[in-house]
């Protein structure tokens, strides 16, 4: 009889176990809580340019609505707006912006609450064959979440290299480690037919690029690259 009494406890106690226990493998686990952190800190941005619109994706930098994005997604534009992850959206003002070959921008927007952001990553210490992952705005579908590795790194033109799906209206949005670290921004894919989708050959900035753009922008704030201030709460 204590047999069975001992058989069926240990069965209530298993058919009780959380659903995420039962139902995901460790490797579902780290996708699902890397986007469930990260994504309220991740922004749609759309620009409106004197021959057409731009979209792409930003990243919550700092809590009163700082964001970083790619400079080419907003460069020209008269309009910018940006969507946050609860469907909001925010006018934007361009605060700081780099040349071509960083594409690297700085957009603010004024919102009355404190925001969720972004944590860095180091991307001096980035693996070809580490697992990453991208969120974007690809298309227009916003908090898209996709995996993939680091394929290659060329050092030679500072980029990362990664077969996770990046597409067109990505561009600014995060390469993340597994920790829910962003080790990139992404850029720009290749492919033959003129960048139209993606076939696996996505770049990112290494985000060591863009934590010595933000220290360089002259936002009155030292403490802005400060991980724990930048820690997703």
């Amino acid at each position: 009889m204590t047999k069975k009494i001992i058989l069926f406890i240990t069965f209530i106690m298993f058919s009780i176990l959380p659903v995420t226990a039962q139902n995901f493998s460790a490797d579902e686990m780290v996708n699902i809580s890397v986007y469930e952190k990260i994504n309220p800190a991740i922004v749609s941005i759309d620009a409106n340019l004197s021959d057409g619109f731009s979209a792409g994706t930003g990243c919550i930098v700092r809590r009163d609505g700082v964001i970083l994005t790619g400079s080419h997604v907003i460069d020209g534009a008269k309009d910018i707006e940006v969507t946050t992850s609860d469907g909001k959206s925010y006018k934007a003002s361009v605060l700081a912006k780099m040349g071509k070959n960083k594409d690297l921008a700085l957009l603010k927007i004024d919102c009355k609450n404190s925001l969720r952001t972004i944590s860095f990553g180091d991307s001096e210490q980035v693996k070809v064959g580490q697992k990453v992952l991208a969120i974007g705005n690809p298309f227009g579908f916003a908090g898209t979440l996709t995996s993939g590795i680091v394929s290659r790194i060329d050092y030679a033109k500072g980029r990362i290299q990664t077969d996770a799906a990046i597409n067109p209206g990505c561009s600014g949005g995060p390469l993340l480690n597994s920790q829910g670290e962003v080790i990139g921004i992404s850029q720009s894919i290749y492919n033959p037919d003129n960048n139209i989708s993606n076939i696996g050959i996505g770049f990112a900035i290494p985000v060591n690029d863009a934590k010595k753009f933000i220290e360089t922008a002259n936002l009155n704030d030292a403490s802005l690259t400060n991980k724990k201030r930048f820690a997703s709460k």
